[in-house]
């Protein structure tokens, strides 16, 4: 019996019976810990939003020919791809806001030979047309079926840059002053003084904007057709900002 009470099980066991007693008829042992420390941040977030209406619309749009000879193709797209940047700048786009997206050739194959041989190509060329004056969306897509366009995508709008910035400057100035009356608020609910702001972030959200759709093909498209009328809507800014103040 003293050989067992002498073991290194007997004594590992004999110490967690006694520990199970201790907890259980001993003293109560806090289980609060208190983990803010004077001195630490509070840190808040708020979000501001603000809305802006767009002043520039985005056009997809280009040209698109196939044929046997890749020679033939290319410089009749590049022909009417100069007719139909001409149109534009008729239209008093500048030529800045005039900007190519693609090129591309694509060769085309006979699948009922095997192996499949190369029976002609196609060529494709695209724009993306900036216009800062909404009356002409529509006057620009006549002009540039007739400039033997025959490739449009999506009308999308958007901001210019310093419309931009003044709308994230007061969706700013927003966020901020929420951040500031709920530290405010907490702090006096909690009892404790704020000291200095020692850190600021700040997170843009995507802007949401609103977007037209057209036939992707749109040659033979009949002029007479009446095209929808352009509203932009309104755009939708929020920012989120973060703030940490020094506790007293």
């Amino acid at each position: 019996m003293k050989e067992l009470i002498k073991s290194p099980l007997a004594i590992v066991l004999s110490f967690f019976v006694l520990l199970f007693i201790y907890s259980t008829l001993g003293p109560r042992l806090p289980i609060s810990i208190i983990t803010q420390q004077k001195g630490e941040p509070l840190i808040v977030t708020e979000e501001g939003k603000t809305t802006a209406i767009p002043d520039i619309a985005k056009i997809s749009l280009g040209i698109e020919e196939n044929g046997q000879s890749l020679k033939t193709i290319q410089e009749n797209v590049n022909k009417k791809s100069k007719n139909l940047v001409s149109e534009l700048k008729k239209l008093g786009i500048e030529e800045k806001d005039i900007k190519t997206s693609s090129y591309n050739v694509y060769p085309e194959y006979n699948y009922d030979s095997q192996p499949p041989k190369i029976s002609g190509y196609k060529v494709s060329i695209n724009y993306e047309v900036t216009i800062d004056n909404f009356d002409k969306v529509n006057e620009v897509m006549v002009k540039v079926t007739e400039a033997g366009g025959n490739t449009i995508g999506n009308v999308s709008f958007d901001l210019k840059d310093e419309t931009k910035q003044k709308a994230l400057d007061e969706a700013r100035e927003i966020a901020i002053e929420k951040a500031k009356t709920k530290a405010k608020s907490l702090a006096k609910s909690a009892g404790i003084s704020l000291g200095k702001i020692i850190n600021i972030s700040e997170s843009e959200n995507n802007l949401t904007t609103p977007r037209l759709s057209y036939a992707k093909e749109a040659a033979g498209l009949d002029q007479a057709i009446t095209q929808p009328e352009i509203v932009a809507g309104e755009t939708e800014i929020s920012v989120n900002i973060s703030i940490s103040w020094e506790i007293k």
